[in-house]
């Protein structure tokens, strides 16, 4: 599998904000988005016994698989494995391409207007003051809104205002923010 890179730290985002994680940051991506952190290009190849060998390192039982574009790449052999060592799976997608089975929690982040997924357990939409109606009867435990964040910080402020805005306007959504960004950790 093409990994950009495994590390340790804290979730940043969503439901489980300040979760403690082994994060397995896949190369390559069906899109292009402007605000994806993933260096496509910087990857090793790495076989699903060094990927838990590596991860085995860490104290954390959870395991997130983010991107790029795990899906892309991940398989259902790869999954049995995590689980099979004790990891729960946590995998943040784009949610284009079905999922192998026996993931504990997906987290779809919708980037185009269909995708393949039909519910997750989190829905997380980055928000920079588009229609999001359709999202908000997703079939998901948790609906979030994530502020876009770019290189200019006033766009920034007028980003989170319109999504603190738009969300008290409209309940059925919670405020994730990139508290990895604001806190300086990867």
């Amino acid at each position: 599998m093409k990994i950009n890179e495994i590390f340790y730290s804290i979730q940043g985002e969503g439901f489980w904000h300040g979760t403690p994680m082994v994060f397995i940051r896949f190369s390559g991506c069906n899109l292009a988005c402007p605000f994806c952190d993933t260096t496509h290009q910087s990857y090793q190849s790495l076989s699903n016994d060094e990927i838990l060998t590596e991860i085995n390192i860490y104290p954390s039982s959870h395991v997130c698989l983010t991107g790029g574009e795990p899906s892309l790449q991940i398989n259902q052999e790869f999954i049995d494995l995590l689980k099979a060592n004790g990891k729960i799976i946590h995998i943040e997608t784009n949610g284009t391409k079905e999922l192998p089975q026996n993931i504990d929690w997906i987290t779809v982040s919708p980037k185009t207007e269909t995708i393949a997924l039909t519910k997750a357990e989190e829905i997380k939409v980055i928000f920079q003051g588009q229609n999001v109606e359709k999202w908000k009867n997703f079939d998901a435990v948790k609906h979030y809104l994530q502020p876009e964040t770019t290189g200019d910080k006033r766009i920034n402020r007028l980003n989170i205002r319109k999504t603190i805005k738009y969300i008290k306007d409209n309940p059925t959504w919670k405020l994730s923010i990139q508290t990895q960004k604001m806190l300086n950790i990867r």
